[in-house]
C-alpha cells in the first residue's frame, strides 16, 4: 500500500455535517502537518504515512486498528502510529475531537539523538499506539495550540510553539519509545552567545532553529542546555529580555502600544500579560508611577 499525507485521506470520504477537519503546516519544521478535528461519522479507509503520527485525543472516542490490534482512544490519551504502519480510523458513540501531528522520521532521529547521544541515524519506534498518559496529552495539546496560533498572526511567538513542540515529542520518546535521556553537561559559551544573539535582536521574529544553528547545538539540546544554565528555557529568556526592554522605554514615557510594537510582542495585550507576570503591575500603571 503507498503511504499518504493526512491532507490525502481527508479527501477520501466528504465530512458529515458537525464535523471539521483543519489541517495546517507547522512553522519552522519543514511543512510538518498538523490536524484539528471532529469527526462524527468520518470514517477512514485504511492508509499509511512516510512519518510518524503522535496526537491526543481530546474529547469522545476513537477507535483504530493497526498491527493486527484494535485500539479505542479517549480523553487524556496519546496515541502513536510509526512509519508505514497501516491503520484506520473510526468514530465511537456520538465521535470525538483531537489533535494530530505528522513528525518525519528525520526529525524524531534528531530528537532522540539528541537526547540519548544517538550516532548513525536510529529510528525510534513506538510499542503501544494508545497510552493513558493526562500530562503529555495536555503537553502536546499545548503545542499543537500553540502552533495554530503561530500560523494566524502571532508570528513573532513562533518560538514559543516550536519549543513546546520539541518538549512535547521528547516527552513521548522517553516516556513511551525508550529513549534514555543523557546527562546534560556545561555548555556555557553557546549558551551566553544564545543569549546575546536574543538581546541583540529581540524585536525581530526568532527561530529555535536559527538560534541553535548560531550556537553549533541541536534545537532540543539547545532547550535542555539553555534551562540548565539559566533557569529558563529560550522562549522564556527571549520573553524576559523583551520585558525588560519594554522596561526601559516605559520609564522614558513611551506609550504602551509603541512599546509592545518596538519590543517584539504581538500586541499591547500581549506586552501587558508578560509584563503583568513578571513585574506584578501593568505597562500602563509602572509607565505612570515613572511620569508622576
Amino acid at each position: 500500500m503507498d503511504s499518504v499525507s493526512q491532507s490525502k485521506t481527508l479527501g477520501i470520504r466528504p465530512l458529515g455535517s458537525g464535523e471539521r477537519a483543519e489541517l495546517f503546516l507547522a512553522r519552522h519544521f519543514d511543512s510538518l502537518e498538523c490536524l484539528s478535528a471532529t469527526f462524527a461519522t468520518h470514517a477512514y479507509a485504511p492508509h499509511a504515512h512516510d512519518t510518524y503520527v503522535v496526537g491526543t485525543i481530546e474529547t469522545g472516542c476513537e477507535a483504530w486498528t493497526v498491527r493486527g490490534e484494535r485500539h479505542y482512544g479517549g480523553s487524556g490519551d496519546l496515541t502513536f502510529i510509526n512509519p508505514l504502519d497501516v491503520h484506520d480510523g473510526e468514530p465511537v458513540g456520538e465521535g470525538y475531537s483531537y489533535r494530530m501531528t505528522y513528525p518525519a522520521v528525520a526529525l524524531m532521529q534528531e530528537i532522540a539523538s539528541s537526547l540519548a547521544g544517538w550516532n548513525g541515524g536510529r529510528t525510534p519506534f513506538f510499542p503501544r499506539a494508545c497510552v493513558h498518559d493526562p500530562e503529555g496529552a495536555a503537553l502536546l495539546s499545548r503545542a499543537h495550540r500553540a502552533m495554530e496560533a503561530g500560523r494566524s498572526g502571532a508570528g513573532r511567538e513562533a518560538l514559543g510553539g516550536e519549543e513546546l513542540l520539541l518538549r512535547a515529542y521528547a516527552y513521548c520518546l522517553v516516556r513511551h519509545a525508550g529513549v534514555a535521556a543523557g546527562a546534560i553537561g556545561s555548555e556555557a559559551g553557546p549558551i551566553a552567545h544564545a543569549q546575546a544573539l536574543m538581546e541583540a535582536r529581540h524585536d525581530e521574529e526568532l527561530s529555535l532553529a536559527e538560534i541553535a544553528g548560531s550556537v553549533g547545538l541541536p534545537r532540543h539540546h539547545l532547550i535542555r542546555a539553555f534551562r540548565r544554565e539559566t533557569g529558563l528555557t529560550p522562549h522564556a529568556w527571549l520573553v524576559d529580555v523583551r520585558v525588560r526592554r519594554a522596561r526601559d522605554r516605559l520609564r522614558r514615557g513611551e506609550a504602551p502600544g509603541d512599546v509592545a510594537a518596538a519590543t517584539g510582542f504581538c500586541d499591547q495585550a500581549h506586552l501587558t500579560r508578560a509584563f503583568k507576570a513578571r513585574l506584578g503591575v501593568t505597562p500602563g500603571a509602572f509607565r505612570a508611577a515613572h511620569l508622576s
